[in-house]
């Protein structure tokens, strides 16, 4: 595990987090996880410089939509949030967990399970 991944864990190990239990290192298919929540379909990545790489992008998009496929939610963070603000890093994480899925079938328009959010996390107090 990376220095953000450790950090990260220590915040989501043991259901610390509004009681999500998390694993880590989570084998999914052909790939494995940073961090997995199996009760609400939600894997998490954490990502550093290395993700930036044009053919690792190429590789992470297939990885993701072969997660996503499987209707799984995925939720990549990047090192630097993190490190320096772990506490927005495990409320977006929060927010995303706990959000109501949308599955296309009952939408009936085709569109993904369960888009990333995009953008930073809301600053602390704007819940």
């Amino acid at each position: 595990m990376t220095k953000a991944e450790v950090i990260l864990w220590s915040s989501l190990r043991g259901k610390q987090l509004s009681g999500l239990k998390f694993r880590r290192q989570h084998p999914l298919g052909p790939y494995v996880v940073d961090f997995f929540c199996a009760s609400h379909r939600l894997a998490v990545e954490v990502d550093g410089g290395v993700h930036d790489d044009a053919d690792r992008a190429y590789r992470d998009a297939d990885r993701d939509s072969w997660i996503r496929a499987r209707a799984i939610r995925l939720l990549r963070i990047p090192n630097d949030l993190v490190l320096d603000n772990l506490r927005a890093a495990t409320r977006l994480i929060e927010r995303v967990a706990l959000q109501p899925v949308v599955y296309p079938e009952a939408r009936g328009d085709g569109s993904p399970v369960h888009p990333a959010p995009q953008g930073p996390p809301p600053p602390a107090g704007e819940d």
